[in-house]
């Protein structure tokens, strides 16, 4: 039985095109991506990088919520949103709102959505994705789901969902899987694995060499994937996508990734549990300085080009938290009146009670 378990862990070598040195490793998979391809997905990328440092300052000065980090997991994110089309629907995690945001949900909303009201969890008309899923886990098995709904309507879409590598520890994650493979469902699982659950290592969370060899006990298909490289990302998606419309099945994708700040901004610190060392390490991974090199060797990329960028995404987080701001403040008679279609007796005693406190 041990050589049976090696043998299967043996064969999820982990998938990449770009190296760190910005250099194509990999040129039978290179995706068929054009110069302006290449050049809107390093502008998503800086764009969410200077989003995630302008987000950590206003949450420090009380004017946002909830907040988890993304530096660092640009390339996971946003290649895999990129590989999407907009008929597909994304079930996202927390750390997951990059990914809305490029797919229709906008700014100011996403701002008013960490900061708990309810109109940041209302979609636009033609957005398809729920609010970000706060439970671990949870998202997997409504992405099963919503993937067996969209195959049942004869749909050429696919149900999109990640979580980190806690989150593969979760029942549900198992449950999601398995079912969505048991009906071979259009669905796409990240696993986006940034070696830490808060501040539990993953070897600490399985005993598995990957998390894509956890696809094998559900029988669907997994990879491993180099997270810092937005083109294997990419690829790795299209592919995916490609085989779940064609009624393939659901596939699960691993992305080694990390995250360069703090689990999320409510206190955690992360120099408790990682090292300089470790660190360090990583930040010569950085997703944008490998894709920028590579751009850069093409005559893609400029610094002129990337302040533009870096300016208009401050210009527009000015804007959408202005706008936020001046949102209507949420009411006691506001959550109670999105709680039912029709109301109980109790709450219909509670929301008159609220209606006269409100009024004065």
């Amino acid at each position: 039985m041990k050589h049976v378990l090696e043998s299967v862990e043996s064969q999820f070598e982990m998938f990449q095109i770009l190296n760190e040195n910005g250099e194509i490793i990999n040129k039978d998979d290179m995706p068929d991506l054009s110069d302006e391809d290449l050049k809107e997905l390093m502008r998503r990328m800086v764009y969410t990088r200077i989003l995630d440092q302008r987000s950590i300052a206003l949450n420090r000065q009380g004017r946002l919520g909830f907040y988890a980090p993304t530096a660092g997991q640009e390339a996971s994110q946003l290649g895999s949103q990129f590989a999407l089309e907009k008929e597909d629907f994304i079930l996202p995690g927390y750390r997951d709102v990059p990914q809305l945001i490029w797919h229709g949900l906008p700014l100011y909303q996403a701002f008013l959505f960490s900061r708990g009201h309810f109109h940041g969890n209302q979609m636009p008309e033609g957005v398809n994705a729920l609010s970000p899923q706060i439970i671990i886990g949870a998202q997997y098995v409504q992405t099963a789901g919503v993937a067996l709904g969209m195959k049942k309507r004869g749909k050429k879409s696919v149900a999109v969902t990640y979580t980190g590598d806690g989150g593969t520890s979760q029942g549900d994650f198992y449950e999601g899987i398995n079912f969505a493979g048991a009906y071979k469902a259009p669905a796409l699982f990240f696993v986006q694995n940034n070696y830490f659950a808060i501040s539990v290592p993953v070897e600490k969370q399985t005993n598995a060499k990957t998390l894509a060899q956890k696809a094998v006990a559900a029988g669907i298909e997994g990879v491993q994937v180099d997270g810092m490289d937005v083109l294997a990302v990419y690829a790795a998606t299209k592919h995916a996508r490609e085989r779940a419309i064609n009624g393939e099945g659901p596939m699960l994708i691993e992305t080694l990734t990390y995250r360069y700040g703090p689990h999320t901004m409510a206190g955690d610190d992360p120099t408790r549990y990682r090292t300089e060392d470790l660190d360090n390490e990583w930040e010569k991974k950085d997703p944008l300085v490998r894709f920028r090199t590579f751009l850069e060797s093409k005559d893609l990329w400029s610094e002129e080009e990337e302040n533009k960028v870096i300016e208009q995404a401050k210009d527009d987080i000015k804007k959408a938290i202005k706008k936020a701001d001046e949102y209507p403040k949420q009411k006691v008679t506001d959550f109670i009146g999105n709680m039912f279609e029709e109301l109980p007796v109790n709450l219909q005693e509670q929301m008159e009670e609220y209606k006269e406190k409100e009024s004065k």
